[in-house]
């Protein structure tokens, strides 16, 4: 899996958001959530737009204007993140895993996209900006991690 520049980006603000709703800091300007990242301020501009798009965000133009999350970050998962800037979790040449078929010796391929696809959606959709924030990752994520291969190349 490749996960895009725009995702880890669009996480990365997210999470500057989640904190300043956590903190009760109000809006935050892209000026700011680019500073405390170090991202890209019109590229993310493009980002928060798309973030605005999917009602993960709301804004508020002028001098004091800026972004906030829509919902309290315990309910937005990264894979609704991941999804409102960079589209379906996973695709098969342009298919969602399930749309897929193939005849003979790959047959059974299908299943092992849609097993992929639902592994990204354990992950992705069980974990939120609120667990990422405070470290209390799910079990199964910890788990996972912590799997002696996990941080290793392949």
């Amino acid at each position: 899996m490749d996960i895009s520049a725009r995702t880890d980006y669009a996480v990365r603000a997210m999470l500057i958001l989640a904190e300043a709703q956590r903190d009760g800091l109000g809006l935050v300007s892209v000026e700011t959530l680019a500073h405390r990242q170090e991202l890209p301020r019109k590229f993310l501009e493009a980002i928060a737009a798309d973030l605005r798009g999917a009602a993960l965000v709301v804004s508020t133009r002028g001098a004091r204007g800026g972004y906030a999350l829509a919902r309290p970050a315990a309910e937005v998962s990264l894979g609704d993140v991941f999804r409102a800037v960079d589209g379906p979790l996973a695709e098969v040449r342009g298919l969602r895993p399930h749309e897929t078929s193939y005849e003979g010796v790959a047959r059974h391929l299908p299943t092992v996209w849609v097993a992929v696809r639902s592994s990204l959606r354990e992950v992705l959709d069980g974990t939120t900006l609120e667990d990422v924030l405070t470290g209390s990752l799910p079990a199964r994520v910890r788990q996972m991690a912590a799997a002696p291969d996990a941080w290793r190349n392949r």
